[in-house]
């Protein structure tokens, strides 16, 4: 069964899956006019530029940061750490370059998935706003049963990739840092992440505000502190990236003449699952934020996408690069001393392989003992993040696909989302892996037919607010 569903999960993560998710990134990157760049300066303004003269948002549901956040906290999980580690072992450096490519491309297509979802929300009843690309599908496209089947599918995933298999990194983690029992982590944890799902929507934004900007500050210190150490080959580390990404040379996993073309599809193939641009579950996010515009909601959208992939990705393979970890495993696997990872079962599978372990190896021989330690708060912190983060997603979906039965229904899926963390923590789950690959790359399907399909609305939107924009700088330049 489980060769089955990694078969499964390797032909929904094929190439016409990488093709559709990365065409939605180039075609938004095209018709807004490569917006990521060309209006960074103002998406960085309408971000944390806003936030740090204190412009967090106004009083109705949650914040635009708050939202961020939590969306972050979906994304940055433990996929960062050692998903990062199974691209340079399957496709060799050179893929961290396509992973570039691949969150580019991202930032244009996160940016059209929350404007959407901030246009076609609905007032939750409670102060609030319920959104996504269910509503987006059936409000705007007006397809009930698409918007059905994504619903379904990022309910169930949710307790894949958002709750269980994080779990289960969390659980290895303490136990590494402790020696504690796995049944008494999953105690713990499960208590822990109860009492934040159990508070709703409210709580989950407003610990994830506190618990993102610490977990990623930590960890991206960390990082930096190991490329201060090894700041000599920094540079040269990023000249093999570039260079490996664009040409073949020698293979740790034995692909020979082949290298480019897996250094390409690993790379774009993490990208796209470490930052979640066009899956459409962190617009559900999004679309609860009382932003002051679409268009500035998407701004937050683009910036997720830059801080996950773009920065603290990149740590992670700098890190990996500059310390000598990967040469050293580089060199064992062409000894045949270790196993060579040929071909990676999925962009999730690829970070469950036994050789992951390398970004501990980083931590630990250039930071010694405290370098270890900081890596597993790390991974403690992004994995019980992450569970938060989805329990929000999973949420929203299930008060969409039962709006009459509501309370009951959301009460029963904090429920069993609270216990699958135990299970999660206690079982191994090989299987789910590639479950969760299928699952992620079905919910893909029906967001991406939205996108295309609604493109107009995006650039209308967008096009307004630079005009807006433009008058406003025009009149004040005036007076």
């Amino acid at each position: 069964m489980e060769q089955l569903i990694n078969r499964l999960a390797s032909v929904v993560w094929g190439p016409v899956m990488l093709a559709l998710m990365l065409g939605a990134g180039l075609y938004f990157t095209l018709r807004g006019r490569c917006l990521q760049v060309r209006h960074w300066p103002t998406i960085w303004r309408r971000t944390f530029g806003d936030m740090i003269r204190g412009g967090r948002g106004r009083s109705a549901g949650i914040t635009p940061f708050q939202a961020v956040s939590t969306a972050l906290a979906s994304t940055v999980g433990t996929g960062n750490i050692v998903g990062v580690a199974a691209v340079l072992m399957a496709g060799g450096p050179g893929a961290v370059f396509w992973m570039w490519v691949s969150a580019f491309l991202g930032m244009a297509t996160k940016y059209a998935e929350v404007v959407l979802a901030q246009t076609y929300r609905r007032p939750d009843g409670r102060g609030g706003f319920l959104g996504g690309p269910m509503y987006v599908i059936r409000d705007a496209l007006g397809r009930p049963l698409l918007a059905g089947a994504f619903a379904v599918l990022g309910m169930l995933a949710s307790f894949g990739v958002g709750n269980m298999i994080q779990a289960g990194a969390l659980s290895q983690a303490v136990v590494e840092l402790t020696g504690a029992s796995p049944r008494l982590v999953g105690l713990l944890a499960m208590a822990v992440a109860g009492a934040v799902v159990l508070g709703g929507a409210r709580l989950v934004a407003r610990v994830t505000e506190t618990l993102v900007p610490f977990m990623a500050g930590l960890y991206i210190l960390g990082a930096l502190a190991i490329l201060a150490v090894h700041i000599g080959r920094v540079p040269a580390a990023l000249a093999l990236i570039v260079r490996e990404a664009f040409r073949p040379g020698p293979a740790a996993a034995g692909a020979g003449g082949f290298l480019l073309s897996r250094a390409l599809r690993t790379g774009l193939a993490r990208g796209v699952f470490s930052n979640e641009a066009g899956l459409g579950s962190a617009a559900i996010a999004h679309a609860a934020a009382d932003a002051k515009s679409p268009v500035e909601q998407g701004f937050w959208g683009a910036m997720e996408v830059f801080l996950d992939t773009l920065v603290i990705c990149t740590l992670t393979a700098l890190a990996l690069l500059s310390s000598g970890v990967y040469s050293r495993w580089q060199a064992l696997v062409t000894a045949g001393a270790l196993p060579a990872l040929a071909e990676a079962a999925g962009p999730v599978s690829a970070a469950a392989d036994p050789n992951a372990p390398l970004a501990l190896l980083a931590f630990t021989g250039t930071l010694g003992p405290w370098g270890g330690m900081l890596l597993g708060i790390c991974t403690t912190l992004f994995a019980l993040a992450t569970i938060i983060g989805w329990s929000f997603y999973g949420e929203s979906c299930c008060r969409y696909l039962f709006p009459r039965w509501e309370n009951r229904a959301v009460l029963c899926y904090r429920v069993v989302y609270i216990v699958a963390v135990y299970l999660g923590s206690t079982w191994s789950f090989g299987l789910l892996w590639g479950l969760s690959d299928v699952l992620n790359g079905l919910m893909a399907v029906p967001n991406l037919i939205a996108l295309f399909l609604l493109s107009g609305i995006v650039v209308k939107a967008t096009n307004s607010y630079f005009a807006e924009e433009r008058r406003q700088g025009g009149a004040g330049r005036r007076r």
